[in-house]
């Protein structure tokens, strides 16, 4: 089994934020590969299917985002999933918007989801980052995160989290280069090339 986990803060209130595009990439998923109904439980909603002949199982920590680690710990010691069966798909604010780029292990950059959920995993987890881009001010960026997308982001935010849900099948599969390079190509292919996609 695999675990794919968005990363996000729970509530309505949040849920046109920057922070939450995670949240978004894995209801995408859902609607598109037709899993369950999303149960709560564990510090989380879970919904499980089959990507492609495998058992995913897609999880919202529902914790608030500093404290994602104590959901992601839960479900995989009860399901037995080891940290290298583990996809976290987050908010990069050092990517352009409408960029993707895998990453498997490594250091939190300053992500409060992503230093919890390493502090009780370990670090070695793969990685989806999502580029929302950057206030152009360090000190902005909490701020920055927190804020909902503006009007003329949500077509590529939608097309990314589309995009993402239609190449699924090649993270179950382990080929994340493979994964990206599509992703890339289908989001250029559609006008929105990462770089350009918004100047705002």
């Amino acid at each position: 089994m695999l675990l794919f986990v968005g990363l996000g803060n729970p509530g309505d209130q949040y849920a046109g934020n920057r922070h939450n595009i995670g949240f978004m990439a894995i209801d995408a998923i859902a609607k598109r590969h037709r899993f369950g109904v999303w149960k709560s439980g564990s510090h989380a909603l879970a919904s499980r299917g089959l990507i492609s002949g495998q058992t995913v199982l897609l999880l919202k920590p529902q914790t608030y985002m500093n404290l994602s680690g104590d959901a992601v710990q839960a479900a995989a010691q009860f399901y037995k999933i080891g940290a290298g069966d583990i996809i976290v798909f987050h908010d990069e604010l050092d990517l352009p918007p409408a960029k993707l780029r895998m990453k498997s292990g490594g250091g939190h950059g300053g992500h409060n989801g992503l230093r919890s959920i390493s502090d009780h995993m370990g670090p070695e987890y793969r990685r989806v980052r999502l580029g929302i881009g950057h206030p152009g001010d360090k000190k902005l960026g909490a701020t920055y995160v927190l804020q909902n997308f503006a009007k003329d982001e949500w077509p590529w935010v939608e097309a990314m989290c589309d995009t993402i849900a239609d190449n699924a099948a090649l993270l179950t599969e382990g080929k994340d280069s493979t994964f990206q390079n599509k992703v890339h190509l289908a989001m250029d292919a559609k006008g929105f090339a990462g770089d350009k996609a918004n100047d705002s």
